[in-house]
């Protein structure tokens, strides 16, 4: 006779899961695309910027954003940053208070002809928003430029160093000073995403 025996086991199994969540995070960044045209029309150098957000720009965007209420925004213009007495640029950097740099135009170099000048943006798209056409700066004197910055929101003006409105960004070449001369133009680019 033949005797069958199996042996009883028993098994039992859990699992977890555990919600993955979406997480989001926006950061405010921007770039600046610059080139140098020479007085006979061909191009001379073209260099980036990445700059630097200020947290005053990022506050008055965020107040703007999520608790405005019939806001109207001033400007943005758009000057030029002196290689004259520079330092640095810094995230705590305000129109009112910029210690490591001094705007290009004026006083001074180098100057350029008219004002800031004034952005006008095309549609914001994949969270990025960019200028609908370069901004043009004709060179009024031979110096050094070390980059540029953005200004908006109450009390900003297009007068070059003025120390009214928000400042937004600003930023130096990635590959270092750049000289430009009597005539040349430079014609700036810029794009901000979050």
């Amino acid at each position: 006779m033949t005797e069958e025996r199996a042996q009883a086991r028993e098994c039992s199994d859990a699992t977890v899961t555990r919600g993955s969540g979406i997480g989001e995070r926006a950061e405010a960044h921007g770039r600046y695309e610059v080139e140098c045209v020479g007085p006979d029309g061909t191009l001379k150098w073209r260099d980036t910027i990445e700059n630097v957000v200020c947290t005053v720009g990022k506050n008055l965007a965020l107040d703007t954003f999520l608790a405005g209420s019939g806001y109207t925004v001033t400007g943005p213009f758009m000057g030029l940053i002196s290689a004259t007495s520079w330092s640095a640029v810094s995230a705590s950097d305000t129109m009112a208070s910029h210690a490591g740099w001094l705007e290009a135009g004026a006083a001074n170099a180098p100057t350029y002809s008219g004002t800031r000048k004034t952005a006008v943006w095309s549609a914001a798209a994949s969270g990025s928003k960019a200028l609908s056409t370069a901004l043009s700066f004709s060179i009024t004197s031979s110096a050094t430029v070390k980059g540029a910055f953005i200004v908006f929101g109450p009390g900003a003006v297009n007068t070059i160093q003025d120390a009214g409105g928000t400042l937004w960004s600003a930023g130096t070449f990635g590959t270092g000073d750049k000289a430009v001369v009597n005539g040349d133009v430079l014609n700036v680019n810029y794009s901000a995403a979050l």
